[in-house]
């Protein structure tokens, strides 16, 4: 078996050896030109691929980091929305407490003033009440003295003359009607 495989590498070689004439490659030209090649790859792997290969790997490494630092934007976002929700929740709440503290003090200062304004009303009435009562007791004073000045004139007139009983009378009723006005 290792015969028929050495006559078949043989054989093959032959005709590697033929078609490689029939195309006219020359073998010590072709093996330089291959270790030039080989040179030239490897100078270029060395001082091209590997530092775009290092500035793709950083810049997938940055495009993971801001893709993390989206996802933290996002998860701060959220809960920067959720706390400015609460916010305003609690300054909603807030304001309608003040409203309502706002609008009890208002209707308490309006009893307040209502019921100053009526203790006002009552203290003008009294005083007006008091006022009245004095200047009525002045006028009954009043009337008091021109009812005597009337009876002592009347009387004077009267004395002139003599008083009868229908004098005494007239006279009487002239002074009750005197007091009574």
């Amino acid at each position: 078996m290792d015969m028929l495989a050495l006559q078949t590498a043989v054989h093959t070689t032959a005709e590697a050896g033929s078609v490689a004439r029939t195309f006219g490659v020359n073998w010590p030209h072709l093996i330089a030109q291959s270790i030039s090649f080989g040179i030239v790859c490897a100078i270029l792997y060395s001082l091209a691929y590997k530092p775009i290969l290092a500035i793709l790997d950083a810049r997938r490494q940055q495009i993971a980091s801001g893709l993390a630092n989206a996802e933290k934007i996002k998860a701060e976002l959220a809960r920067i929305e959720a706390e400015r929700q609460d916010v305003l929740m609690k300054a909603g709440a807030e304001g309608k407490r003040l409203i309502e503290e706002a609008r009890t003090a208002a209707a308490r200062v309006s009893a307040e003033e209502t019921q100053k304004a009526m203790a006002s009303a009552e203290q003008i009435l009294a005083r007006t009440r008091e006022a009245t009562e004095q200047e009525r007791a002045r006028m009954l004073a009043e009337v008091k003295r021109e009812v005597g000045h009337l009876v002592i004139q009347t009387t004077a007139s009267v004395t002139g003359r003599i008083l009868t009983a229908e004098d005494h009378r007239r006279i009487a009723e002239e002074t009750a009607r005197q007091l009574a006005v």
